[in-house]
């Protein structure tokens, strides 16, 4: 299948708000942290919602390309993609763990090993995905749906037992844990929506006839998006009072999700239908996409650097040179180490070849 750029950009923006979100909230001095917030309220349905979104488009168009696989490769069976599958998540899970476990010694407090950073929250919504990856579309979005009217109701029920030491209080913990990142049952239905669209691209890109694929895309994919991305993005600020919606509050979740229909449509149009030549602008973001987790886990060691200190007109400048830093940096790794530096592509490696071992061996059993 032909590799959709449009793809690696939405996750490399949605990687480099993530790194500037969190800088802005390390490095910003107290006094102006209202500005950050207001900030951070509207911008950040790029952040982990749009990596979750993705990460369900790159998780369906994976898995629809193994079972292909499936079909032409004797070798290559069903139960070595699951495997696969499952490896991947259960390593992210472990990384998740010993980033959450690391953030408890740092804070004293051992609540935090179960935490909703985006790395547990990718984690869990790989594993409740599995088996949704097989259904039809239209139950996969009957299922989002599903998801955010449970949340409107547990959440409601279950907030004032927040820190208490019953089975209400565990069970808030262990669904809503630091609700200001991203727990699982308001943020997992993004990655739901983008298997969705995973699947329809998937479909699109199969047609062999150019002209024809590009009606396709035109009609099934790019018109819907950017008919329902801004629909979406007007009903939460009209429910919201004329205003953009509050972090994590019901109308924001619209927000988002029509804020990541409308740029990724957006980018596909340019990419397929404008530029046609995404080189040049794609190379940058294609850096914070390829080395996303790598990046995630290394960028912790600017936490101290400039704690609390920088007003804010002057730290766009100071977040501005660090993007480009980095981004230098890592274009100097890829050309010297490429593959071998991307944490991502390292744990898709092992589970590829763990899988491998695993059929090698059921298969060996068979023989004997």
């Amino acid at each position: 299948m032909k590799r959709i750029k449009s793809i690696d950009i939405l996750r490399g923006l949605s990687m480099c708000w993530m790194f500037i979100g969190h800088i802005l909230a390390w490095w910003i001095r107290d006094k102006d942290r209202h500005l950050y917030l207001e900030t951070f309220e509207i911008f950040d349905p790029i952040g982990a919602t749009a990596f979750l979104f993705v990460a369900g488009i790159s998780s369906m168009i994976s898995y629809r390309n193994r079972m292909t696989k499936t079909e032409n490769s004797e070798g290559y069976t069903k139960s070595r993609v699951r495997n696969e599958y499952m490896l991947r998540a259960s390593f992210i899970f472990i990384l998740a763990i010993i980033y959450n476990l690391v953030a408890a010694i740092k804070d004293n407090d051992l609540k935090m090993i179960w935490t909703w950073y985006i790395l547990l929250t990718v984690a869990i919504s790989l594993f409740l995905g599995w088996p949704l990856l097989k259904t039809p579309k239209y139950f996969r979005i009957f299922i989002g749906v599903i998801y955010w009217i449970a949340h409107l109701y547990v959440f409601s029920f279950l907030k004032p037992y927040e820190g208490d030491i019953n089975n209400y209080g565990l069970l808030y913990h262990i669904l809503y844990n630091e609700w200001a990142l991203d727990p699982i049952l308001p943020t997992f239905p993004f990655f739901i929506f983008g298997t969705v669209l995973g699947d329809i691209l998937f479909d699109i890109n199969l047609i062999e006839d150019r002209n024809e694929r590009k009606l396709a895309l035109k009609v099934k994919f790019l018109l819907p998006l950017l008919i329902l991305g801004p629909i979406l993005i007007l009903f939460s600020i009209l429910y919201n009072s004329i205003s953009i919606p509050q972090n994590r509050s019901y109308s924001w979740l619209i927000y988002a999700l029509g804020v990541v229909l409308t740029l990724l449509s957006t980018f596909i149009v340019f990419e397929e239908f404008i530029i046609h030549e995404t080189k040049k602008s794609y190379k940058f973001l294609y850096y914070f996409s390829y080395y996303s987790l790598t990046i995630y886990l290394a960028h912790n060691a600017l936490y101290f650097l400039f704690y609390h200190q920088i007003s804010w007109p002057l730290i766009w400048i100071y977040i501005i040179a660090t993007i480009i830093i980095v981004g230098i940096v890592f274009r100097f790794i890829h050309k010297r180490w490429s593959y071998k530096v991307s944490i991502k592509m390292q744990l898709g490696r092992l589970a590829s070849g763990i899988a491998g071992k695993i059929e090698e061996r059921k298969s060996n059993r068979l023989k004997n």
